[in-house]
C-alpha cells in the first residue's frame, strides 16, 4: 500500500486566523459555526485569505458481489443505467454542480457493464454530455459473504485511482472536493465497516439502504452477520490480518468506495478541503481515518442522513455535521448542498470589513 505524508494541521496560525475573525464587525462569536468552518479552512490552506478555487465532485461508480445475496431492494443494473444518466445531466449530483460550479467527473472504477457500448462514449464529448472516465478495476467486487471482494494488488490498483483523480483536480487548481458514489449494495459494506471499525452492534449499523422493508432488513442482516463471522474466522487463524485495517478495508470494500477513500487521503495531502457526504462516504472517511487519523482535519462532514447508524457513525468520529435534510440519494448530494454554507464562512473572511475600517467602536 502506498504511504501518504498526512499530518495535523499546522496549529501555529490560529491565534492570527482567531484575532482576525474577532475583528470583524460583529458580536464576538456571533456567527458561530461560520467562525469555526473559517478556522479550519484557513489552517488547512495555512492562510488568512482562504480560497475555494474550482471546486471538484468526483462521482464513483461500481458494483458489489455481496448485491447478489439479495441485501438491496435495487437490481444491480440501477448502478450502471444511473451512470449513463449522469453523463446526460439528468442526475441529482448533475443539478447541484451546475447549481454550485462544481467540476464533475464521472468515473467508473468498478461497474459491472462495458461503457463502450453506448454512443455518448466513443470519444465525442458535447456541452450536453459527459463521457464516464474508464479507470475500471474489474466488473464489480467478488461476494464478500463467500471471499475477499478484492485482492490486495486490486485495493492497491482502486486506491491509485482515487489518488490520480485528485492530482488531476489540483492540475485544474482545485482547493475543495467532494466526492460521491453510484454503486447498488454499498450500505452493506457501509455497515461492515462501522461495526468493525467502532465496535457498535452490526444490528445498529444496518438501515434500509435504497428502501427495504422490515424483512428485508432483517435478511440484510443474517447476510452481514454471516461474513463477519466468517471473517472472524479467518482473522482467528491468521492474526496479521486484523493488525493491518487495510485488509479489512479491501475484504469488504467497493471499488467505488475505496477509490474514494484513495482521493480522501490524497486530498489531506495535499492540503485540500474535503467535503464528506453521507452514510456511505462517511464509511469511507472512517476507513480512511483508521489509516491515518489526521485526514480527519481536512474533512468537513456535510450532512446527516437518515440511514439507521449514520448518527452513530458520526457521534463515533465526533463530528458534527452541517446539514440534516433526510436526503439519501448518495450521489454526493449532501456535500453539495452544504458548500454554500462552507462558502459563506470564506466569504466571511474575505469579505466582511472589521472595527477599524467601519470605524465601528470595538467593545469587547
Amino acid at each position: 500500500m502506498r504511504q501518504f505524508d498526512i499530518w495535523p494541521l499546522d496549529e501555529t496560525m490560529r491565534p492570527a486566523i482567531q484575532a482576525k475573525i474577532d475583528n470583524l464587525n460583529k458580536p464576538k462569536g456571533s456567527l458561530g459555526r461560520l467562525e469555526t468552518l473559517a478556522m479550519q479552512i484557513c489552517l488547512i490552506q495555512h492562510t488568512l485569505e482562504p480560497s475555494l478555487a474550482h471546486p471538484c465532485h468526483l462521482l464513483l461508480g461500481g458494483d458489489h458481489g455481496i448485491e447478489r445475496e439479495g441485501v438491496s431492494v435495487s437490481p444491480r443494473e440501477v448502478t450502471w443505467q444511473q451512470m449513463i444518466n449522469f453523463t446526460r445531466g439528468g442526475g441529482g449530483v448533475n443539478m447541484f454542480c451546475r447549481q454550485h460550479g462544481f467540476d464533475l467527473s464521472i468515473v467508473d472504477v468498478g461497474v459491472d457493464y462495458d461503457f463502450t457500448t453506448v454512443p455518448s462514449h466513443q470519444g465525442v464529448e458535447s456541452e450536453a454530455r459527459s463521457v464516464i472516465i474508464d479507470r475500471k478495476i474489474a466488473r464489480g467486487t467478488r461476494n464478500f459473504l463467500h471471499e475477499p471482494a478484492m485482492t490486495e494488488e486490486q485495493f492497491n490498483q482502486t486506491l491509485t485511482v482515487g489518488i490520480d483523480l485528485v492530482d488531476a483536480c489540483c492540475d485544474k487548481g482545485c482547493r475543495i472536493l467532494s466526492i460521491g458514489e453510484m454503486g447498488i449494495g454499498n450500505t452493506s459494506p457501509s455497515s461492515i465497516w462501522m461495526h468493525l471499525i467502532t465496535g457498535i452492534p452490526l444490528q445498529e449499523c444496518i438501515g434500509a439502504g435504497a428502501g427495504l422493508n422490515t424483512d428485508g432488513i432483517r435478511h440484510k442482516y443474517e447476510v452481514l452477520s454471516q461474513a463477519v463471522g466468517n471473517w472472524q474466522l479467518l482473522v482467528s487463524s491468521n492474526p496479521k490480518l486484523k493488525a493491518n485495517s487495510k485488509h479489512l478495508i479491501a475484504y469488504f470494500g467497493g471499488f467505488e468506495m475505496v477509490a474514494a477513500i484513495g482521493a480522501m487521503l490524497r486530498a489531506a495531502e495535499r492540503h485540500l478541503i474535503i467535503l464528506i457526504d453521507g452514510f456511505i462516504m462517511t464509511a469511507c472517511a472512517l476507513a480512511a481515518c483508521q489509516l491515518y487519523p489526521a485526514a480527519k482535519d481536512y474533512m468537513i462532514f456535510t450532512h446527516c442522513g437518515d440511514e439507521s447508524g449514520h448518527k452513530r457513525m458520526l457521534d463515533y468520529l465526533e463530528a458534527k455535521p452541517l446539514l440534516q435534510l433526510g436526503l439519501r440519494l448518495g450521489e454526493g448530494t449532501g456535500a453539495l448542498c452544504a458548500f454554500p454554507i462552507v462558502d459563506s464562512a470564506v466569504r466571511m473572511m474575505n469579505e466582511m470589513n472589521n472595527f477599524d475600517n467601519a470605524n465601528i467602536t470595538k467593545y469587547f
